[in-house]
């Protein structure tokens, strides 16, 4: 090998290049660790449950929030409490009722008929809810919206072996059209002022949890 193909320590030049651009890399590899490492490093942001403040206001409007969850998943709240018109019915003795009645309590009005099979499957979590719940503050009033009146409503809480809940009933069969219920089961929960809260379309476990935590938090 001629001198010029060696450096002054008799190693060849290329040798020298090589030690050179290997540092180099080796410089810029160590800079990428430290920078990688120090970003991947951060354990993502905690997200935080998403949970109900205790006596805060309620949800406003359609959409994801606190309390429609799980099997109140398809609850809807009103963006505001809506007015609702007259409701007149029958109670267990054919004696006209209306919402007047249940006024300075939270009510879970159920619109149900006799031929609803979704409605008899959920009727006896209905009963459970107003065993748990009920009182001055609250009631669940289920209401058959047919043709049968009394008579076929006492027929069919009788067969569900329904003990809690009194009997209501509108023969006329007109109130789910006047309440724009889209199909049986539908259940409005309304406030002490006899206002629209929100409403759920289908039957529901309404004695589940998740029920009792959206009531309570209206009942307050």
């Amino acid at each position: 090998m001629s001198q010029s193909q060696t450096d002054t320590r008799g190693l060849p030049r290329w040798t020298g290049v090589a030690i050179a651009l290997g540092a180099i890399v080796a410089g810029f590899a160590a800079v990428y660790v430290t920078l990688g490492r120090s970003d991947n490093a951060k354990p993502p942001p905690a997200v935080a449950s998403a949970k109900p403040a205790e006596g805060g206001p309620l949800p406003a409007g359609p959409g994801a929030n606190p309390l429609s969850q799980g099997h109140m998943a398809a609850f809807v709240f009103k963006k505001a409490p809506e007015a609702l018109p007259e409701l007149k019915f029958q109670d267990g003795a054919g004696g006209e009722v209306t919402l007047d009645k249940f006024k300075g309590k939270v009510v879970l009005l159920n619109l149900w008929a006799t031929w609803c099979l979704p409605c008899r499957k959920e009727m006896p979590a209905l009963d459970n809810l107003q065993a748990q719940l009920g009182s001055d503050k609250f009631e669940v009033v289920a209401l058959s919206v047919d043709r049968t009146g009394v008579a076929g409503a006492r027929r069919f809480l009788d067969e569900t072996k329904v003990q809690k809940l009194a009997l209501y009933a509108d023969p006329t069969a007109k109130l789910s059209s006047t309440l724009r219920a889209s199909g049986l089961p539908t259940t409005l929960l309304i406030d002490a002022e006899g206002r629209e809260i929100g409403r759920l379309i289908g039957p529901a476990e309404w004695d589940s949890a998740d029920a009792v935590r959206l009531i309570r938090a209206v009942i307050r």
